[in-house]
């Protein structure tokens, strides 16, 4: 039943040697290593929220194992499923934060974008900005669907604590999960794709402007 998704990061670099006076590719660099260095919430999320995800899988495995004759014990365990559940809810309204504040500072490059001199910078860096909002727009989806399993998951918990549940409710309940999941793992690779294309594109604007770059 579970799926565990992870997002790809930002492409993260150190600037060795720049130009004398901060020139407007300098200017630009920061705000994209800024973004870069705004989104350590987001990859802080990532640990936790596979740990919980394999502490409710456990849960779950431990509750299939069981009969009415432990409905008690059921309860007991689909109670701790739907505190880990809460949990993971907190972690993605922080990871979403964590991306939207990236964004937002990384947006800030595009009033710049006029003064650079070089053309094929100009392209590049005008590419950046698309290629930034489509991968934000791809996570905003994918916390969407994210959040929305979650939800799912915690009304199957829900039932599982109902000492009348019926089978047929319970499958209902089990395909909706499994049909939201495979919604997530379309999403999460779209996220992921949308991820390697700006990196790709943010070290091609670094190898092409006059900054000194080497990459962590």
């Amino acid at each position: 039943m579970r799926v565990k998704w992870l997002g790809l990061f930002l492409l993260s670099s150190l600037l060795l040697v720049a130009c004398s006076g901060e020139s407007t590719q300098e200017q630009i660099y920061e705000h994209m290593e800024e973004s870069v260095q705004l989104e350590a919430d987001f990859v802080a999320q990532q640990q936790p929220l596979n740990e919980l995800e394999q502490e409710e899988q456990e849960i779950y495995e431990q509750i299939t194992e069981l009969g009415m004759e432990d409905f008690d014990e059921i309860v007991s365990l689909a109670q701790q499923a739907i505190e880990s559940i809460e949990s993971r809810k907190a972690l993605t309204e922080n990871e979403l934060d964590s991306i939207q504040a990236s964004k937002d500072e990384f947006d800030q490059i595009e009033e710049l974008i006029s003064d650079l001199e070089d053309e094929s910078l100009v392209a590049l860096t005008n590419n950046l900005v698309d290629l930034m909002e489509e991968r934000y727009q791809a996570f905003v989806t994918l916390n969407e669907v994210y959040v929305a399993s979650l939800e799912y998951d915690q009304e199957l918990y829900e039932l599982l604590m109902q000492d009348d549940l019926q089978e047929e409710a319970y499958t209902e309940q089990v395909n909706l999960i499994n049909d939201q999941y495979q919604l997530i793992q379309e999403a999460n690779t779209s996220f992921n794709d949308a991820t390697d294309a700006f990196n790709e594109q943010k070290r091609e604007f670094y190898d092409q402007s006059d900054l000194n770059i080497t990459y962590e």
